[in-house]
């Protein structure tokens, strides 16, 4: 592992295994190539690579100088791909495999324009195999539960930062995720008041 690369994101490391529990039910047992949008530092990367050991996982992020840091937590790890630049909002994501067994992404759709979370929609009703799911992790609002105080508060800094940010509803995710061709499977409840959605591309 190359130190001098390393970012270290403390919320990755505090979520990583409330995640992996998920994941572990929620990804088919078979195995299969699970592309990572918006990896960030690559600490989950990491960690469920090792974890899930049948699973080939591509990471990938918006932002081409996270990609060391991807590639450093990585290091040594047989089963995790290069690590990819891919804009979510592009028609196209270049390098990605043409039929995905799962997508996963975590704390993007809250910290980028709405466009990104429209984008991501449409790549993985592109890439995904029938049936595949794409994993969404982050804040989210939702309609028939009081919004805890500190997401409030998280998402009047995010807005403050960038009027294009902020937490999002379940709803109009859900909404943006059926016009693209995915069906929303289930809403399960992790620390910190987030969510992990699971959504399954039409077809399965």
């Amino acid at each position: 592992m190359q130190a001098s690369s390393l970012l270290h994101s403390p919320a990755a490391e505090r979520n990583r295994e409330p995640i992996l529990q998920v994941l572990q039910r929620v990804l088919p047992g078979a195995g299969g190539t699970a592309l990572e949008i918006a990896a960030g530092s690559g600490q989950h990367a990491a960690h469920f690579a090792r974890a899930l050991p049948n699973w080939q996982w591509l990471p990938s992020d918006g932002d081409a100088r996270v990609l060391p840091s991807i590639a450093a937590w990585c290091d040594g790890l047989s089963n995790v791909l290069p690590p990819l630049h891919v804009d979510v909002a592009a028609p196209q994501w270049d390098g990605v495999p043409p039929a995905l067994d799962a997508l996963y992404c975590a704390n993007m759709v809250h910290i980028s324009p709405w466009a990104c979370c429209e984008g991501l929609m449409r790549g993985a009703a592109r890439h995904l195999k029938a049936g595949a799911p794409l994993v969404l992790y982050g804040p989210f609002i939702q309609d028939s539960v009081p919004t805890a105080p500190s997401n409030l508060a998280f998402d009047a800094d995010l807005r403050a930062r960038d009027p294009a940010w902020g937490l999002r509803r379940l709803a109009d995710v859900a909404d943006l995720a059926r016009e693209a061709g995915l069906r929303f499977q289930e809403s399960v409840a992790l620390p910190a008041n987030n969510l992990l959605l699971v959504f399954l591309r039409a077809g399965g």
